[in-house]
């Protein structure tokens, strides 16, 4: 790993050792439809989806937690590494055979089988840390599986489906700083030997400063409240447009629904709500739009996360040359 990409000097380093027990994001990184689960739960309580040709296991949630885990120890030796913070959705439940008579509401919790079709997770590296507008930043490695993209009627050897990012995480609310450097939206791999090395030769190609500092200029360019008004407006008329100019513009991901709850946070949100004069600057627009997006499936998170920051950095490019950018106009 080059030594540059995380060099002690210049990213900031708490001092006071908290333990390895605790958990990442004990706040929810992300909300949706998800539920709060542990490495733990998942071995010991889940079952494991199979290729159905030939009953061979697929890898696993908590396979992957543990490919990473190894990653992350073996490249930050020394550092704090907190305990995964995993998220859950779209339960798939079955019975054991011997139970499959009985009514659901009479079956024992040894007669049940669960596992969960999609999971989230995030590894914090409490030890490295930034400040952004006062707000601290922790390195954070995570990433999402859901069995629904994989083939399983095929035989094991078949392409299997992964997300995987290195980034940061806002302490001040828990939102995960995603950008297209350090993230793989759909990593395809037959084994968890190539699991292991994808997710390596992500972090250790990771230039952590690089995107550090293209957060930090974020909070340099600022919106006057006639300008965030037309940027919500041009938003919601972004889906509606004929799709020869929708081609031409990178729009924003989230749903309306999101789009009114970073109208209403622009108002409300005691961190990054707008200054006494209506203005708002990108870094406080960027989180206002990576608090919305914990309401995302988890299929589609990492999908947001990535492009709340290319559009907050695009804006910030406008702004800067003083260009068109059609959001603004």
């Amino acid at each position: 790993m080059e030594t540059e990409i995380f060099n002690r000097e210049e990213l900031a380093l708490i001092d006071d050792r908290e333990s390895s027990d605790q958990e990442s994001s004990s706040s929810p990184f992300i909300i949706a439809n998800t539920v709060r689960s542990s490495l733990s739960e998942i071995k010991a309580s889940h079952v494991i989806p199979v290729f159905i040709k030939d009953n061979e296991p697929v890898i696993s949630h908590s396979d992957f937690i543990e490919c990473t885990q190894s990653i992350v120890a073996d490249l930050f030796a020394g550092e704090i590494i907190l305990k995964p913070s995993v998220r859950l959705s779209h339960p798939v439940k079955g019975r054991i055979p011997e139970a499959k008579q009985k009514p659901a509401n009479q079956l024992l919790e040894h007669e049940k089988t669960l596992y969960f079709e999609r999971m989230a997770f995030a590894i914090e590296i409490a030890s490295i840390q930034d400040t952004i507008a006062g707000n601290t930043l922790s390195l954070t490695i995570g990433g999402v599986k859901a069995y629904n993209l994989d083939n399983l009627y095929h035989r094991k050897g078949a392409d299997e489906h992964f997300k995987i990012f290195v980034g940061f995480q806002n302490k001040v609310c828990t939102n995960l700083c995603v950008w297209s450097d350090g993230y793989i939206s759909d990593l395809k791999v037959k084994n968890a030997s190539q699991l292991k090395a994808s997710i390596r030769s992500l972090v250790e190609n990771y230039n952590a400063h690089k995107h550090i500092s293209a957060l930090q200029k974020l909070a340099n360019y600022e919106l006057t409240e006639q300008q965030f008004a037309i940027l919500i407006g041009r938003c919601r008329m972004y889906n509606n447009l004929p799709q020869n100019q929708r081609n031409e513009i990178t729009p924003l991901l989230l749903s309306d629904t999101q789009l009114g709850s970073v109208v209403k946070d622009y108002y409300r949100d005691n961190s990054f709500c707008k200054a006494e004069n209506g203005n708002i600057n990108l870094w406080k627009l960027y989180n206002l739009l990576t608090g919305s997006n914990k309401s995302s499936y988890i299929d589609t998170f990492l999908d947001r996360s990535s492009n709340a920051f290319q559009f907050a950095h695009d804006l910030g490019v406008a702004l800067e040359r003083k260009e068109t950018n059609w959001f603004l106009n």
